[in-house]
Formats: structure tokens, sequence, C-alpha cells
């Protein structure tokens, strides 16, 4: 990444990388990803053997995770990775599953350690958007010169509505205009770039680390 890019993957860290929204709980997010991609609602007791944590601490760590999506019953179908339709498609292993935001597509399969099938319309035009992200890289890219929406958000108290529902896919730079016009201080990057903007991210918030500085 360049310097104006890994500046802006420093901000987003130490954004999202803090509080008590799921990317503040390293020890749960991923685990709590994988039972997701089963396609089959989790419990807070299998949350608990895979975090190696009481159920207590689960349930005091889903309390303070309000954008959490629960089935009739009470179990998880949705946290970041959703089993909830929403317009970004993301199929593993077979799994329809889905994303809150068009970086969850491009991040989600470095954390599952699996390669991905997406779909999402862009924003703008509904012309559709297609790849497949692996743990390594973004390939098969239609249309090539996509690119994904990025905002640094101030209040995390729900990181859906400050930051997932902003980040969405565009056609081309030209389709996200106005859109951008309509949001002052947010970008758009390329999908390799955004990508790239994924990774230290992600690893970041896996080891529970902010940067010292985004400056």
């Amino acid at each position: 990444m360049d310097t104006s890019a890994q500046k802006l993957a420093d901000r987003l860290t130490a954004a999202l990388g803090g509080g008590e929204n799921v990317t503040g709980q390293p020890w749960l997010w991923r685990p709590l990803l994988q039972l997701l991609a089963t396609g089959r609602p989790v419990t807070t007791g299998q949350l608990a053997t895979a975090t190696s944590h009481t159920e207590d601490d689960v349930r005091h760590a889903l309390a303070a995770m309000p954008d959490t999506e629960y089935d009739g019953t009470g179990r998880i179908i949705g946290s970041g990775l959703t089993q909830r339709p929403t317009p970004h498609r993301f199929e593993v292993d077979g799994k329809q599953l889905y994303t809150w935001c068009a970086l969850d597509t491009l991040v989600f399969p470095a954390v599952l350690g699996r390669t991905a099938h997406v779909e999402s319309p862009c924003h703008a035009t509904g012309t559709p958007i297609r790849l497949t992200a692996a743990p390594d890289g973004v390939t098969g890219l239609t249309p090539a010169d996509a690119v994904v929406s990025i905002v640094t958000p101030d209040d995390l108290t729900s990181v859906r509505s400050a930051f997932c529902n902003h980040v969405h896919f565009f056609a081309n730079p030209a389709a996200a205009q106005d859109w951008l016009t309509d949001h002052p201080g947010m970008t758009v990057l390329p999908v390799a770039d955004a990508y790239q903007l994924g990774r230290p991210l992600t690893q970041n918030l896996l080891d529970g680390t902010t940067p010292e500085s985004c400056c």
C-alpha cells in the first residue's frame, strides 16, 4: 500500500479496533465468524466451547454488541457475516451467506481461511459486481474497474450504522461520484486496494492490537 492508503488503514484499525463492538472482542470474533459460516444459527454454548470462555463471558460480550442478529429462539445468525439476506452475497463451501458491507466480503476469507464467491450490486446503478475472494487475494473481478467506498467512523456505538451501511461496491469511480458528493469525507478505492487495506486491518483486529499512531 502507498503511504496514504496505509494511513487510512491505521485510522480504520484505530476506529474499529476499540470499544466493545464485535471487532473489539478479538477472542470472540474469529470463532463467531467460523461458526456462522457453517450456515447454522449459533448458540452461546457453542461459542463458549469454541472460545474456551464461560457462557457468562460470552453473554456479557454479546450484550455489548448491539448489532448482533438473532433468530426467534435467541440464537446468533449474524455479526458482520450473516445468514440474513443483504445485498452482499457471500458463498463459501457451497453455503449462501451474506455480509454487512462490501469490505467484509474481502476480509472475511482471510479470517475464515476459505475462498468465497461474492456478488453485490453497484450501489448507484445496480450493475452486478462479481469476484472470488481468497485468503491471499481477489480474482475474477467484473467489472474490472469496480471500487469500494470507505469511511472512517467516529462513533461506533453501532458499527453497522457508523461503518457498514456506508461501505458499498460501485461499478467504477464515475458511478460513485454522486454518492461521494452527498457524503463528504468519504472515499473510494479500487477493489484490489480495498483488499490490501483490509489485510492489516483484519490482522490487527484478530491480534487485538491497534496502531500506535494513525498519522
